[in-house]
């Protein structure tokens, strides 16, 4: 009996597509997805006893690996003394006053409870502090299901085909202007024709929701230069990026400071969080200061807080990131190495611990690119991949994560096993 494909049936009969988040479903790599009972390091252990390592790393947070002792350790002493308390509380505090001093951009903070939450709420803010209403964000970058987002989006909405979501209306989708990623021309033909309705722009700095996209050297310098011209707000949403690529996100790496920052899953320690926060001046919008509102039942429970406080003082005191960096280099290069012997045109940027896979001649630039690459021969890589144990995302569209607990010997079996995939395409 296949405990995955029983439990995957039931939850069929109760849950819309039997999960509670579309991309877990496997649509586009075929198959029943497999359930997870336990999770350590980094390896996951299904329902049915095989043991994986895992590239997904719960989609970004296990920066630290899964069942961190010290997040566990930091959860079970809040636990102690209560699972919500419905006012402020000390590590709200301490969280804010980390956030402050390891990202660039933020001066103030205000906790959430998810990215999707993160990012709304900045729009939000962006929209009531500059009195427009129009938004420029890019094709392929996903925001969370967002209703005035959720055009062109990457992520599921890509991987099912359905980018422009039902359930949105068109008159709010036409407040948002779609543009392509690296293209300056297009961001100034939208500014001549509208920047005075421009509230903000809002990007991926590195797009991570289909496929991981690089930008062009000039692209984030330029998109500051034209916000600043406009008087248009820049918002980085570093759900994905923040704490990650480096302890200040994409804005660190590049020396680009945006006005608005959207965060979530590391600060979460593997719970569910988000943030959002920015120059003083803008986030003094939000009430009870401001005419903005945003609030939150759970926003800053004290579990999520102490989970997120001991993940940031691992990293701010241990510095992972070169050793992370020198693995996702060594598996990215021995991917390609495996590519070339075989004759398949693959890419695979890499930044840090994230990288992806795009089965195609040419770099990948913008989403109108990687649609254009050939998703069959990921989809055979993902389930010859999963057949030997290592556990790839579940869409040619989303991006692979490493974390400090894994090592020299799973980056050695993971080019190994997608070495023999490749060359079985």
């Amino acid at each position: 009996m296949n405990v995955s494909n029983e439990l995957f049936e039931r939850a069929k009969k109760l849950i819309p597509g039997g999960v509670n988040s579309p991309v877990r479903a496997f649509r586009s790599v075929g198959g029943t997805p497999f359930f997870t009972k336990e999770a350590s390091g980094c390896r996951l252990t299904t329902a049915d006893d095989r043991e994986l390592i895992d590239y997904v790393c719960t989609w970004g947070p296990s920066i630290l690996g899964h069942n961190n002792p010290a997040i566990r350790e930091a959860v079970s002493e809040a636990l102690s003394k209560g699972t919500s308390f419905g006012t402020p509380g000390p590590s709200e505090v301490e969280m804010a006053e980390r956030i402050v001093r390891i990202v660039p951009s933020v001066e103030k903070v205000r906790m959430c409870n998810s990215g999707t939450e993160a990012t709304m709420s900045t729009i939000r803010l962006a929209r009531g502090f500059t009195g427009r209403s129009k938004i420029i964000k890019f094709s392929g970058c996903y925001h969370g299901h967002v209703d005035s987002l959720l055009v062109k989006a990457g992520s599921g909405a890509l991987t099912f085909g359905n980018p422009d979501s039902a359930g949105i209306p068109e008159s709010f989708a036409r407040e948002t202007i779609v543009l392509p990623y690296n293209d300056e021309e297009a961001i100034r033909t939208a500014f001549d024709e509208a920047g005075e309705d421009i509230a903000a722009i809002i990007l991926e700095p590195y797009p991570a929701n289909c496929g991981l996209i690089l930008p062009e050297p000039t692209f984030l310098p330029f998109l500051r230069a034209i916000c600043d011209v406009h008087e248009t707000l820049l918002i980085f949403d570093e759900v994905m990026t923040g704490f990650r690529v480096a302890l200040g996100g994409v804005q660190q790496r590049e020396g680009v400071t945006p006005d608005l920052t959207a965060m979530g899953k590391i600060i979460g320690g593997g719970l569910p969080v988000g943030a959002f926060g920015g120059r003083a001046e803008v986030m003094d919008h939000l009430a009870p200061d401001g005419p903005v509102y945003q609030a939150g039942t759970l926003s800053g429970n004290p579990l999520a807080m102490a989970a997120g406080i001991a993940a940031l003082r691992i990293l701010e005191e241990e510095d992972p990131y070169p050793r992370l960096a020198e693995l996702g280099e060594k598996l990215a290069d021995g991917i390609r190495e495996a590519a070339l012997s075989a004759g398949i045109a693959l890419q695979v940027p890499q930044v840090g611990s994230m990288l992806c896979l795009f089965f195609s001649e040419d770099p990948v630039m913008n989403f109108e690119q990687a649609v254009e690459t050939k998703t069959d021969q990921f989809k055979n890589l993902f389930g010859h991949a999963l057949d030997e144990g290592v556990y790839l995302p579940p869409s040619a569209f989303e991006t692979c994560f490493l974390s400090t607990a894994h090592g020299d010997a799973e980056i050695d079996r993971t080019i190994e096993v997608i070495a023999a995939g490749i060359r079985k395409l």
